[in-house]
């Protein structure tokens, strides 16, 4: 076995590959003496690296006080192996446990941004980005109308896309946007959505006049802004067309609070969509993603049936619904945010080179929403 010193210039090269600087200090110190002890591979310290920041994420202590008892005598391969398999397999139990939340268990923190502007060499539509061959696609396209989001939501995937906590505007989106070429014999479905909050910055930089212009001179666009915000009062000042969507982004006021920082609360969602359907817009509602919890069902039978309650299925031009689904980049990004969250605090399986809930759970989640419904909203 390689001495301690010639692993500790090992361990100072492969540390810098994982997310061990991410860790508290008292983490770190705990992880490399263990790592040294154990002589860690790369592959090793990572894997123990995550189930350490996700154990501090989902409150559950520190990697210390999870580590499990292992002989005193010198370690070997086998003891190794059985270390890590018993490491896997309480984080594994961890995750697979139901969620549980408290109105004030999230820090609140939004992230710290700075607006900037400036302006990009094109703009162009992109398909949505979990379009591929294996799945059924809306065929919904993206434009990037700004580059960042000013939320703090902690499964959003904007946080991989992005470098930085720069919101970016284009000082010649207006131009771009009216030169870009849309066949008029064709139908589009464009949403905001992707790379920012549709509504959260509102008329900032002339962004949401030139969208409306935009949809007023393109009637085969549908043109769908999604927001979790209740920005609406530019919106209620404009002439709206008629192709032009509202959608908001809703969950229970308790994921709202643990989950989504800084976002519109349920009934400020709900009061602004309302706002805009009596103005005549037309409004759509996207369950994307739905989490699964202790008590989820309530939750969100409580928010169905207030759909139902405040709007007319005439008045809604679409609900979604959908789950959590992770890059490996995202999951990283959540891992480096440090913040108390228990988004990743779930079981996980490949989906189409992604990680999200298993099938089962999804048709559970799936059935639910979709029984909730009367016949004249299916």
């Amino acid at each position: 076995m390689r001495s301690s010193e010639d692993y500790q210039a090992k361990f100072r090269q492969i540390a810098p590959q994982t997310l061990f600087q991410h860790l508290p200090e008292s983490g770190r110190g705990f992880l490399r003496q263990q790592a040294t002890r154990y002589r860690f591979t790369l592959q090793e310290l990572r894997l123990v690296t995550e189930i350490a920041l996700d154990l501090e994420m989902w409150q559950q202590g520190d990697i210390a006080s999870h580590w499990p008892d292992m002989a005193a005598r010198a370690p070997d391969k086998n003891q190794k192996k059985q270390l890590l398999n018993k490491l896997r397999q309480n984080w594994s139990e961890l995750r697979s446990a139901p969620n549980r939340y408290t109105p004030a268990s999230g820090p609140g923190l939004s992230p710290q941004i700075e607006p900037v502007t400036r302006s990009k060499e094109k703009l162009g539509l992109g398909f949505c980005p979990v379009a591929s061959p294996k799945t059924r696609c809306c065929n919904l396209l993206t434009l990037d109308a700004v580059e960042n989001c000013g939320y703090g939501c902690t499964y959003c995937s904007i946080q991989s896309f992005f470098n930085g906590k720069q919101v970016v505007f284009d000082r010649d989106f207006k131009d771009k946007l009216a030169a870009l070429p849309i066949d008029p014999d064709k139908t589009y479905h464009i949403g905001t959505g992707q790379s920012s909050d549709s509504l959260m910055w509102g008329n900032s930089h002339g962004v949401l006049d030139a969208l409306i212009d935009f949809a007023r001179h393109h009637p085969n666009v549908i043109l769908e802004l999604k927001t979790k915000s209740a920005n609406i009062t530019h919106l209620l000042k404009q002439d709206i067309p008629a192709n032009l969507i509202c959608s908001w982004s809703l969950n229970p006021p308790v994921i709202i609070a643990n989950e989504e920082y800084a976002t519109a609360s349920l009934e400020q969602r709900l009061g602004a969509a309302r706002r805009l359907t009596d103005k005549g817009v037309v409004v759509g509602f996207h369950f994307h993603p739905m989490i699964h919890y202790q008590g989820w069902e309530a939750d969100y039978r409580a928010i169905f049936t207030r759909l139902q309650e405040q709007f007319n299925s005439w008045e809604v031009a679409l609900v979604s619904i959908g789950t959590l689904t992770y890059t490996k980049s995202v999951m990283r990004s959540i891992r480096e945010s440090r913040l108390n969250s228990q988004i990743l605090k779930m079981p996980l399986v490949e989906a189409d080179g992604k990680l999200s809930y298993p099938d089962e759970a999804k048709q559970e989640l799936f059935r639910h929403a979709y029984n909730s419904f009367s016949p004249t909203w299916k």
